[in-house]
């Protein structure tokens, strides 16, 4: 080792210069990451392949700019010098986390060189040198050093847009090229047109940037210290832009992130009101914000709109917290799908037509200026850009485009729109991925292993296990057996697909299943995390078939059904039956149905076994219920979600829209699942108490309650939100008997005030925030479905290395550490959000399918039944059971006409006036007044508003004030199981009190003569004003300052 000095020329915070001179220490032997290696490095991790013509090495311009085409998998062989990644981190941190995960991933053949480092390729800078000069010859040094070290086995090419460098350096050394990009392109890689088209996209953008000066549209961003020292003193607000998507031209919100300050009254998110005071910030930035003056301050606008932002500020609310963005911390600008405008608008745009503005799908995103020759041949096709820059000169930010997805409204377009909207990227599993996969064909059978079979408790004789999913499912993750033990206990087992049998850790198919952390589910289709011989095959727990499992077992006393012993472990498990929810709970309805499984068998043996499977699914409901009353009696809450399934024919083509039916096998298999969750979770959290991986639910913020407590006042119900358990209560207690969708909409705005349930490392948090709010248990963790989601892997093998030491096995691979499984866990709630709102997006479009080619005049199913639950200034929001949607229906249209109801209840466009009022809105107009009010039910036409740039979307048109009737719209009430629960509570209350006063003991003459009266004493009533005055100082310390 040598040590030598570096000299580092910096700028204080007040921006006096700095020389500084640091020790510097130049090593013999560096990684060198390559396959080739003929010396003594010490290689771990991924290496780079020895079949490869050439190794690449790109300077420091060519990484910072063109980062994009490097992230190709079909470039193998790069290698990214210290020296290009640090002067990536200092000019974009956004892009230096990029090279950061492709440098990790296994799937792509890159590798990091330090060579400032290695004493044979650092090079010191020369008096006089410019930085870039410098940097430039580092990189050529470190390619050449490279070739040297693998004694000439491998040319290198390294890329560079200087062409002073390739002129200097082309010709020095034998063995290594430095050619630009495009040539290095054209003379390797020429048939990759998609490369070819996004150099010369970025080309372009950069060329236009260079040119691009006028006057400011925008103030400058503060500097980083300034808004650092800002930020701690308090004088600014820290968080991260949310854009509304109605309103995306004027508001935008900003959430506070660990603020409190006794000097203001803020209490909620900050508002930005226009696109100054934004100051070229986007949707899902970290900013920095400076409240305004309380004379600036805003409201929201409360009045439906539908992109026309002119409504003016009659219809504004409360005054909110206004501020602007004077910086902004993290940029998190993705791709986005954009289109071009029409012929006309391009013409009108600029007098260079090579300068388009396009038009983001997503109304929240500003226009994005691009250079392209191609706007006009794509004015129907959707294309994917990305953002370059957003100069304070410039009122739009500059980019440029990807790649073509394809012609707007056409389905696998809005597909592919809706996947990379949420920043989903899915490929088909490479060949390398599906060659770690297990065979099991005609001619080579997969078969149990004897050594697991000796390894693993085998349950396939001894229980009746059997399956309960939706009908069709393929990827079974959870089987279910119960049964009665000769001790008078019942056994409840829980066995679930052993996923990680098959998928090892730090294999290809365990990094891309990471990658993707879970199953994406649309509406026509599905993207498996893991390849379908696992997912659909091997690892699914199908019918008759053997299979790899891991088990809980709970032996349960037979009347309280407590807990007297569990065992967790490794089992091997043949289900019985595959059973779908209709079926299995036709059977528990007594019902006659067919059972798949016992077609062959004769009458006798058929029903003896029916008989059997029937008292199985008896005896879990009968479990279930008490699971269920066990955690209401905890606050546990049931809360409402719209499920809409979309009905295909052979050839895709929507059918028909059918809303989920809740039934009670719904809810006993949810039980179960969550019973093994939360059982699993107190096991790897004891084994694991610094790196276990856990999912809390943190309490929702009470503000977000303000519409579900308004609108059951409205009704006259009281809605209590300080807990859980009196949130529970509140709802059961709220029921219309006359209208049963009543309390549904209760619970699904209780839905919507919900927080995010997290996945987060046992280290990371105090104990008391693992707390489960909508399940009210104290820890719980995902278990349950290893086979489409990453974090049930995750706790897979958490819970086999528990066992493990519970055993004194000695594992191979110690446990991730806390700051591993938190960083894992943090990935996977972004795509957990991702795959949740892909979803949604997704049910949305095929909704607007489904009435896109009705006739809305003429269809009857264009027509249904809608139940006001908001009132807004200009009209309500409606949601229609019997489609699952909800949307707005204006009562006032932009030529000022209002919507009046005649006699009949048929409703016309007329002159007048609208009034609101908490629970109701009025229209009038010289032929009478209308009132539409909360929980009203009235009758809808629907019809769809298509639209090329943006997502298509429903239109309401109220046709009548009263209810629409039909077969489809009397939906089944969800009551009855509540209505079970609630009865096995009420037993299971009653017991206990029976047994208190069986337990009392029977107390002496002299005792019950002398002991202490049931009145409170002067002491105890002293006490309790002492404790009332402490709850009361406690809560004014909490208020603000302005209110305490």
């Amino acid at each position: 080792m040598i040590k030598t000095e570096r000299v580092l020329h910096l700028k204080s915070c007040v921006g006096r210069k700095l020389r500084v001179v640091r020790e510097h220490y130049l090593r013999e032997r560096v990684p060198c990451c390559s396959s080739l290696c003929q010396a003594d490095c010490v290689n771990d991790g991924k290496l780079l392949p020895g079949d490869l013509t050439h190794y690449v090495v790109p300077d420091v311009a060519v990484v910072v700019d063109y980062l994009e085409i490097l992230e190709f998998r079909e470039l193998q062989g790069i290698i990214f010098t210290q020296t290009a990644c640090q002067a990536l981190q200092s000019k974009n941190r956004r892009y230096y986390k990029r090279l950061q995960t492709l440098v990790k991933d296994p799937r792509h053949d890159c590798v990091l060189f330090a060579n400032e480092f290695q004493k044979y390729s650092y090079c010191p800078r020369e008096k006089g040198e410019s930085q870039e000069k410098w940097q430039t010859r580092c990189v050529y040094s470190a390619a050449v050093w490279y070739y040297n070290h693998l004694a000439g086995m491998m040319n290198i090419v390294m890329i560079t847009e200087d062409p002073e460098a390739v002129a200097q350096f082309s010709s020095l050394t034998s063995g290594v090229y430095v050619i630009s990009v495009q040539d290095y392109l054209q003379s390797f890689w020429s048939d990759l047109q998609a490369a070819h088209e996004l150099f010369s996209s970025i080309s372009q953008a950069q060329q236009e940037t260079e040119g691009d000066d006028g006057e400011k549209e925008f103030p400058e961003h503060l500097p980083a210290e300034v808004l650092e020292a800002g930020i701690k003193s308090e004088r600014y607000i820290q968080g991260t832009l949310n854009v509304n998507k109605h309103r995306a031209q004027n508001e935008a919100f900003v959430r506070p992130k660990n603020f409190s300050t006794k000097s203001t009254d803020l209490t909620w998110d900050v508002l930005v009101y226009g696109r100054k005071n934004r100051n070229r910030a986007v949707h899902g930035d970290e900013v920095v914000v400076e409240l305004l003056p309380k004379n600036e301050w805003r409201g929201r606008d409360t009045a439906l709109t539908d992109g026309d932002e002119k409504t003016g500020e009659d219809n504004e609310s409360t005054p909110l917290p206004t501020g602007r963005i004077v910086g902004i911390l993290q940029r998190n600008w993705r791709d986005y799908v954009v289109t071009f405008p029409t012929r006309d608008g391009i013409q009108s745009q600029s007098r260079n037509s090579q300068r388009i503005l396009t038009i983001p799908w997503d109304q929240r995103i500003p226009k994005i200026r691009i250079s392209t020759q191609q706007a006009e041949a794509l004015q129907d096709h959707r294309v994917v850009v990305r953002i370059d820059s957003w100069e304070s000169t410039s009122f739009y930010p500059n980019g440029h485009s990807v790649r073509v997805l394809g012609r707007a409204g056409e389905l696998e377009t809005e597909v592919q729109t809706i996947l990379l909207e949420n920043c989903i990227h899915i490929l088909p599993f490479s060949d390398a991925q599906l060659r770690e996969m297990p065979v099991n064909s005609l001619e080579k059978p997969w078969t149990v292993d004897p050594s697991e079979v000796a390894e693993r408790r085998d349950l396939r004789d001894s229980r009746l296990v059997f399956s309960i999913d939706p009908r069709g499912c393929e990827d079974v993750d959870d089987t279910l057996s119960v049964r009665k033990l000769p001790n008078r206990r019942l056994e409840l087992g829980v066995h679930i697909a052993d996923v990680t049998h098959f998928v090892k850790e730090g294999s290809l198919t365990d990094l891309e299943a990471r990658s993707r952390a879970t199953t994406y589910y649309l509406a026509d289709r599905r993207y498996d995390m893991l390849p379908a011989i696992l997912s659909a095959d091997l690892c699914s727990l199908l019918g008759g078939a053997d299979r790899y499992a891991m088990s809980v077992l709970w032996e349960l006393d037979a009347e309280s059904l407590e807990v007297q012993e569990v065992w967790y472990g490794r089992t091997l498990i043949r289900s019985s039956y595959q059973l779908h929810y209709e079926l299995a709970q036709a059977l528990l309805n007594g019902e006659q149905v067919e059972v798949a499984e016992l077609a062959n068998l004769g009458p006798q043996e058929k029903g003896c076994k029916l008989a059997q499977l029937t008292e199985a699914l008896e005896m879990l409901t009968h479990v279930a219920r008490h699971l269920r009353a066990k955690r209401d009696r905890g606050g546990a809450l049931e809360l409402e979600g719209v499920e809409v399934g979309a009905q295909l024919d052979e050839e895709r083509n929507i059918t028909a829209l059918v809303p989920r039916q809740p039934l009670e096998v719904h809810e006993t298999v949810a039980e179960c699942m969550i019973y093994a969750n939360h059982w699993v979770a107190r096991k790897i959290q004891e084994a694991f108490p610094n790196q276990a991986l856990l999912r809390r639910h943190p309490p929702p913020q009470q503000e977000l309650f303000n519409q579900l407590v308004d609108t059951a006042k409205a009704k006259g119900f009281t809605i209590d939100t300080r807990s859980n358990k009196a949130l529970a209560a509140s709802l059961d207690r709220a029921v219309d008997p006359q209208d049963p969708l009543v309390n549904r909409l209760f619970r699904m705005m209780a839905t919507t005030a919900m927080s995010q349930a997290l996945y987060f490392s046992t280290g990371a948090h105090p104990q008391d925030q693992y707390y489960h709010y909508g399940l009210a248990l104290d820890r719980y963790t995902h278990f349950t479905s290893p086979i489409r989601r990453y974090a049930d892997i995750v706790v897979h093998r958490l819970l086999t290395a528990a066992l493990h030491m519970q055993r004194g096995v000695v594992s191979g691979k110690a446990p991730a550490s806390n700051k591993e499984v938190e960083e894992m866990a943090h990935h996977v709630n972004s795509k957990n959000r991702a795959a949740q709102a892909a979803q949604m997006r997704s049910t949305a479009l095929f909704q607007c399918l489904f009435f896109r080619e009705r006739d809305p005049q003429t269809d009857p199913c264009c027509v249904a039944d809608a139940v006001v639950y908001s009132i807004r200034d200009n009209g309500v929001l409606v949601f229609i059971p019997e489609y699952g949607a909800r949307g707005p229906v204006y009562l006032k249209n932009k030529e000022g006409l209002v919507v009046v109801a005649g006699q009949d209840g048929s409703c016309d466009w007329q002159g007048g006036t609208v009034r609101k009022y908490p629970d109701r809105i009025t229209t009038t107009s010289s032929c009478g007044t209308s009132t539409f009010k909360l929980f009203d039910h009235i009758t809808v036409r629907i019809s769809v508003h298509s639209s090329t740039c943006h997502a298509d979307r429903l239109n309401l048109e109220v046709i009548s004030n009263k209810p629409h009737h039909s077969a489809k719209s009397q939906q089944p009430s969800p009551q009855g199981r509540s209505q079970l629960v609630k009865e096995v509570v009420r037993q299971n209350e009653e017991a206990l009190a029976q047994e208190k006063t069986a337990r009392r003991p029977k107390l002496s003459k002299e005792e019950r003569e002398f002991r202490q009266s049931k009145t409170p004493s002067l002491y105890s009533i002293l006490e309790e004003i002492r404790e009332l005055a402490l709850m009361d100082l406690e809560r004014a310390s909490r208020l603000p300052a302005t209110t305490a």
